[in-house]
């Protein structure tokens, strides 16, 4: 029973130790989750999100109170000539009230260019995303290519290692000259040789990703092996790429929404030629004490008249006030026509910015365009070298069997083959990226 536990809480460390290999949809969830840059842009945005609260806010009434408290001391002359002290306390307390009744719609215009700054930044967060998602495909494609290349490499190396212990037999029992086995071991170590650059390139490619992702570990990382002939495709349409991308990706969002937010401006700018008009209201008591006698004067009668106590006073002395103010603008130094063009001028700008997204977005797909129809004619011919070149070696392997050729015209025929195979691997992801840009462009996930 301890046996099977042992065993079983064994396979149980090893599922979870076994490394995880990463889909190229996971990369990229990862990436626009966690990137640094994303977060940061992501603030940005709910300082926005607060600016646009405060500009709403700014509709309700404003309310404020306060209490003072005062105290004099000394003396002081009469109308008499009669110098007396002249020491009291005063306290008060009011509740005060004011908002915004006319200035054309300014409030509303500040709140609905505030929402064009808000749409502007969000449109920011999911461009530098699809930056980002773009880099991750890129460097994941080389990963993959870098494996493949590896795969190649190995094969290589393999054919070398037979050929070696071919020769290896071959020369010590006298049947072929030490030269056989001499070029033999040096093909070896050559293959060899390309063997470990192709692993160091697996490493470094799988390194460079690991930083995009920004991983705090990066050893034990890998990304998960797809045939890519089964991705491609043998024609690709993009009529409507271009119409699409128009429509849908970020940077052209943004641009138009910083033109509405600069049209508002202008529209909140405008308002400083009109009156503004505000509405008041105030509510407040007090209260005063004499601190040299409780008398305040004398009745009809004769009778001293004493200082009521601090409630009774805010009682009686209790008052209530309301306002209607208009500031109406007459000339204010021209600043106001001055901030009108500066707001015509930013209007000007951001339709420019517009137009420099648009030209960017038209260059990059047709030159994705383009890359895709030239990256299908260099596989095709990739591919048809790639068998050309297997056959050679196919020959060059039966005539050498047969003693008609050296190993080193196989070696050459191997290498053919191998270099063929590699620039057949290149131009299959390099036609598949390609593929994969267009497909962004037109609005579709990357994923593989």
């Amino acid at each position: 029973m301890k046996k099977i536990a042992v065993l079983f809480f064994g396979m149980i460390c090893l599922s979870f130790s076994a490394q995880k290999k990463w889909t190229l949809q996971e990369a990229v969830n990862f990436a626009v989750q966690h990137n640094l840059q994303v977060i940061q842009n992501t603030y940005n945005y709910q300082l926005q999100s607060k600016n646009l609260e405060i500009a709403k806010r700014e509709k309700l009434p404003f309310v404020s109170g306060s209490i003072g408290n005062s105290a004099s001391f000394g003396q002081g002359q009469d109308v008499f000539g009669n110098i007396r002290r002249n020491d009291n306390f005063n306290n008060s307390a009011n509740i005060n009230s004011n908002i915004l009744v006319y200035n054309n719609g300014r409030l509303q215009k500040t709140v609905q260019k505030t929402e064009f700054d808000l749409q502007a930044s969000l449109y920011d967060t999911e461009t530098i995303k699809n930056n980002i998602s773009l880099q991750i495909a890129q460097q994941y494609l080389s990963a993959l290519l870098s494996k493949e290349i590896h795969k190649i490499n190995q094969s290589a190396y393999d054919s070398a290692q037979k050929m070696y212990n071919r020769a290896k037999i071959t020369t010590e029992v006298g049947t072929t000259p030490k030269t056989v086995l001499a070029e033999a071991e040096a093909s070896l170590a050559r293959e060899n040789q390309n063997l470990k650059n192709a692993e160091v390139n697996i490493k470094r490619n799988l390194f460079q990703l690991a930083q995009l992702l920004q991983l705090p570990d990066y050893h034990d990382f890998d990304v998960e092996d797809i045939p890519a002939e089964s991705i491609l495709v043998s024609k690709y349409l993009h009529d409507s790429v271009l119409d699409n991308a128009y429509e849908i990706q970020p940077q052209i969002k943004a641009a138009e929404s910083r033109i509405k937010a600069a049209q508002a401006q202008t529209e909140v700018v405008k308002t400083a030629f009109w009156p503004t008009v505000t509405a008041s209201a105030s509510f407040g008591s007090f209260y005063f004490n004499s601190l040299v006698t409780d008398k305040v004067g004398i009745d009809a009668n004769g009778i001293p008249i004493r200082e009521s106590n601090f409630f009774k006073q805010y009682k009686n002395n209790f008052g209530q006030q309301l306002g209607l103010n208009a500031n109406i603008p007459i000339f204010n130094k021209g600043i106001t026509k001055v901030q009108l063009e500066q707001a015509k001028i930013n209007e000007e700008a951001a339709k420019n910015t517009l137009e420099q997204s648009r030209q960017e977005i038209k260059q990059n797909i047709q030159k994705a365009q383009f890359d895709v129809e030239s990256n299908y004619e260099t596989y095709l011919a990739a591919v048809e070298a790639e068998k050309s070149t297997r056959l050679a070696l196919d020959y060059a392997q039966k005539s050498f069997e047969a003693g008609r050729t050296t190993i080193y015209d196989l070696t050459i025929a191997r290498n053919n083959y191998a270099n063929a195979q590699g620039s057949l691997a290149q131009a299959k992801y390099n036609y598949l990226f390609s593929i994969k840009l267009l497909d962004f462009y037109a609005g579709i996930p990357l994923s593989l």
